[in-house]
C-alpha cells in the first residue's frame, strides 16, 4: 500500500492559497458595492476660458473671443535698435592690454563696459584716457569702434 502523495505542508499551502483567493474576491465585491457608478464622467476634466482645469463642463452660453491668426506672434519679438547707439559716446579706458591689442571702455553715462580692439582705434590710446567712441554689434555684444582720444 502506497503512502498519500499529499503531505501536511502541501495541504497548508493549498489552504493559504484558497484563503487568499477568497479575500481577493471579497475586496472586489466591496469595491463594486461602494463605487458610485459614475465611471468615465467622474474622471473627466475640462479646461475653462482662463486655461484652468475644472471638473465642470464649459458653459456654451459664454461668448467666445475670436483671435485672428495674424495677431499671434510665434517666437521672440525683434529687439528694437537704440537710436543713439551710433551717436558718439564718451567714456574712460578702464583696461588696455598692449601685447594682445584689446581693452575695455566704461561709458560715462551708463557705466556699461564695452570691448574694443586696437584695430578699431583712430588715435593711440592708453589706460585711463578719456575717449569718444561709437558702438557696433559684435559676436558677444556691443563693441566700441572708431575710438578717439579726447
Amino acid at each position: 500500500m502506497a503512502k498519500s502523495q499529499q503531505s501536511f505542508n502541501k495541504k497548508e499551502k493549498e489552504k493559504k492559497r484558497l484563503k487568499k483567493r477568497q479575500d481577493k474576491m471579497l475586496k472586489k465585491e466591496e469595491r463594486k458595492a461602494n463605487s458610485d457608478g459614475g465611471g468615465l464622467e467622474n474622471m473627466m476634466a475640462y479646461v475653462d476660458e482662463n486655461g484652468q482645469i475644472t471638473d465642470t463642463p464649459p458653459d456654451p452660453t459664454i461668448k467666445k473671443v475670436k483671435i485672428k491668426a495674424e495677431d499671434i506672434e510665434i517666437g521672440i519679438p525683434k529687439k528694437e535698435i537704440d537710436p543713439d547707439a551710433n551717436a558718439d559716446k564718451t567714456g574712460k579706458v578702464d583696461y588696455f592690454d598692449s601685447s594682445k591689442g584689446f581693452g575695455f571702455i566704461i561709458d560715462s553715462n551708463t557705466q556699461m563696459k564695452y570691448f574694443y580692439h586696437i584695430s578699431g582705434c583712430i588715435d593711440e590710446i592708453n589706460e585711463g584716457d578719456k575717449v569718444t567712441f561709437e558702438l557696433e554689434k559684435g559676436m558677444k555684444g556691443m563693441n566700441a569702434v572708431r575710438v578717439k582720444k579726447l
